[in-house]
């Protein structure tokens, strides 16, 4: 299993490379197309007593197009891919609405994390495009630039959204010199956690992987920062969980794995929903 096009959001206002300079490393090891996307919404008119006080101008979009053609060029001066392996799409819209329609076009998705606060529906969200988008999501914390994904740890549970992660991550899975797969779960449930994660260590064995397995009974430690502490503890700079939320109300509710390690984790996350 190889990835053949890389997606990367890029926020019109970022002077950091990061999540670019990940996506780019991913595409070019892969051999891969990276595709820049971005996209910036217009306010809604403001209304006050029925009245329209202030709505987007045609020198407003003049500003924001300017502002994408400029992030354009910023974006293929950061990438090293070839040029004809580079593509940019943006629009002026929802920017988690454009993204989620254009994630069609790429095996893998990367973005920048950022704060699981409700965004307005101008800003870009992140975690709710995850939910969304049908395909992996790797989400890249603030000040990382790269990612070796020499070492993995995997966050099993017997569900949909896991095993489609560990489906999903199978391009680095296959290259990491060792990956650790764990589930935490309860005292009762130990012997058919081993059963469980015995069957993924298997199945991942026949695909070449160098994996091994272990569980942990749930203790007064958050499962996420025992995953978070364990990554480190093998040099993991990766950790590939299932993505877990719903909406409701309009608004993302997140499992309260998936929103711990989205909030707490310093290295580099790949989630599937």
């Amino acid at each position: 299993m190889s990835i053949a096009s890389v997606m990367v959001y890029v926020d019109t206002e970022q002077q950091e490379a990061g999540q670019v300079a990940v996506a780019d490393s991913i595409a070019s090891g892969f051999e891969a197309s990276i595709l820049g996307v971005s996209a910036v919404a217009v306010q809604p008119p403001f209304v006050a007593e029925g009245v329209i006080i202030e709505q987007t101008t045609e020198e407003d979009l003049g500003r924001i197009r300017a502002a994408l053609a400029e992030k354009e060029g910023w974006f293929r001066r950061v990438v090293r891919s070839a040029a004809e392996k580079v593509e940019w799409r943006w629009a002026i819209n929802d920017p988690t609405g454009f993204l989620v329609e254009q994630a069609r076009a790429a095996d893998l998705v990367v973005v920048k994390r950022s704060s699981l606060r409700a965004s307005p529906s101008h800003l870009f969200d992140p975690a709710g495009a995850m939910l969304q988008m049908g395909r992996p999501t790797l989400s890249v914390p603030e000040r990382a630039t790269k990612l070796s994904g020499d070492r993995i740890v995997v966050g099993w549970k017997d569900t949909r959204e896991a095993r489609r992660a560990v489906r999903d991550a199978m391009p680095f899975l296959t290259r990491a010199s060792k990956v650790t797969i764990t589930e935490i779960c309860t005292s009762d449930e130990q012997d058919a956690a081993h059963r469980r994660v015995r069957d993924v260590a298997n199945y991942l064995a026949k695909h070449g992987v160098n994996c091994e397995h272990e569980i942990r009974v749930h203790t007064a430690e958050a499962d996420a920062g025992y995953l978070i502490r364990l990554a480190k503890d093998v040099h993991a700079d990766l950790i590939v969980t299932g993505g877990y939320g719903h909406s409701r109300l309009g608004e993302w509710i997140f499992g309260g794995m998936t929103q711990s390690l989205l909030q707490e984790a310093e290295i580099c996350l790949l989630m599937s929903h």
